[in-house]
């Protein structure tokens, strides 16, 4: 049944609530957009992005998670696909066509202009995560000796076909990047000077760089972008800022995850399948259950310690949580600092110095306040072996927690993936084997 010939009631009843759904995105800002996008279901998503007028879905698919663009590619017509990958720029092309089968990711570049398909195509011959994969090539230059007017009508003339004119380079012989030049500086500056008295010193970063080590220094530089260039400084592209913290929250969001003992999820929480979650927690639980049997191991062979003073048994759950909660807050403040580059490997002996010695003053502070009670539960014995374990622990814990990190980071292993598992395997067994060695001595058992 229909009521027009080829409208169901169904649909009829749903195009209230549809319009209310269009105007509602179309109201909000491209980052609310892309945040409610990500809270709905795959099919919900397909409809609410192809209810987005075609200006606003191109800065709202740019924004989105690659597998969420997977996603919304599969659930549109072949001819709004080409459209939409059309509209891109060759740096977002790039992560959108390492989500996608190979077959569809050739017909998309295919369907590109000559000189688009030649940009894109020139992004993914670099490592994936390299610089050169996330620079765009489509960069407004000047070369050196050109005016400041000349300038200004060179950016007013090539300004719709780049992605950023406020951070130009200038080129020397061969393409060489011999400064930059703001657009700001442009403005107020006399129109008859020479681009060479008003350019700054350049920053640049290889094509070649690791990507969060680019990103870094668009960050920390406080830049707008970054001129990329090969191995003789020839221009290439330039790193945006906005690429640059999308790349450095990714990172962040991986480095969170991997130190909590699970997989990032690479996309929004509530787009992620139970069977997603599932498989980034499952093989970190399988590591820590194995690291454990050896923390049941060091309680097996001090058995006998432990049936003859029945205590100690009471205060090994508070040792194991200690440890690892000292042994985790060094791991994550170097992770983080490494992060920001305000660590680097070379770094560890003064790291692992300064852990110690926190580690030993967290150890006392924790002594001096749980002695009292420990004495009241179990006798002063045990409370000196509590006190004196505690300190202990905690430096043992900050110690490999500090030092794990940096020595992951020295043999090319993310710091990140390492920690979790290392500390709480080595804070639960060391910490069992001083515990009842200080037992064993001040209790002479």
């Amino acid at each position: 049944m229909t009521t027009d010939g080829n409208t169901s009631p169904v649909r009829e009843r749903a195009r209230p609530r549809l319009q209310a759904l269009r105007e509602r995105l179309v109201a909000a800002g491209t980052p609310e957009v892309v945040a409610e996008l990500g809270r709905l279901d795959r099919e919900e998503r397909a409809v609410a992005f192809r209810l987005l007028p075609k200006d606003r879905a191109v800065d709202v698919f740019e924004d989105l998670d690659p597998a969420l663009q997977r996603e919304i590619v599969e659930g549109l017509r072949e001819d709004a696909v080409r459209e939409l990958f059309a509209a891109l720029d060759p740096d977002d092309r790039a992560p959108l066509l390492d989500e996608l089968p190979a077959g569809v990711a050739s017909k998309l570049l295919h369907g590109l202009s000559a000189q688009e398909r030649r940009h894109t195509t020139a992004l993914l011959g670099y490592p994936e995560h390299s610089a050169g994969r996330r620079m765009s090539p489509e960069v407004a230059s000047v070369p050196a000796g050109t005016t400041v007017a000349a300038a200004l009508t060179r950016l007013r003339e090539v300004g719709d076909d780049v992605e950023t004119i406020y951070t130009v380079p200038v080129l020397g012989e061969g393409r060489q990047v011999v400064g930059v030049v703001s657009l700001r500086r442009l403005l107020v500056s006399d129109p008859g000077c020479v681009v060479d008295d008003v350019m700054a010193r350049p920053t640049v970063v290889r094509a070649t760089d690791d990507l969060e080590h680019a990103a870094n220094v668009v960050r920390d530089g406080g830049y707008v972008a970054v001129p990329v260039v090969d191995a003789e400084d020839r221009l290439l592209g330039l790193l945006t800022v906005d690429d640059a913290m999308r790349v450095l929250e990714a990172a962040d969001d991986e480095d969170s995850a991997r130190t909590g003992g699970t997989e990032p999820l690479r996309r929004p929480y509530l787009s992620t399948s139970v069977v997603a979650v599932f498989r980034s927690r499952i093989v970190w639980l399988f590591v820590l259950i194995l690291a454990a049997t050896l923390t049941v191991g060091v309680q097996s062979y001090f058995e006998a310690e432990l049936d003859a003073v029945v205590a100690l048994a009471l205060f090994i759950p508070l040792l194991i949580g200690t440890g690892g909660n000292a042994g985790s807050q060094a791991a994550t403040t170097v992770v983080r600092a490494m992060a920001v580059g305000d660590v680097r490997p070379r770094d560890l002996a003064r790291v692992v110095g300064r852990e110690a010695s926190t580690g030993v003053l967290l150890g006392l502070a924790l002594a001096v306040v749980g002695i009292g009670p420990a004495m009241l539960v179990a006798g002063p014995q045990i409370g000196v072996v509590l006190a004196l374990t505690v300190v202990c622990v905690c430096t043992l814990a900050t110690t490999v927690g500090s030092g794990v990190p940096l020595l992951a980071r020295t043999v090319g292993i993310d710091p990140a993936i390492v920690s979790a598992p290392f500390i709480s395997t080595f804070v639960d067994t060391t910490g069992l084997v001083v515990y009842f060695t200080i037992a064993k001595a001040v209790l002479g058992i």
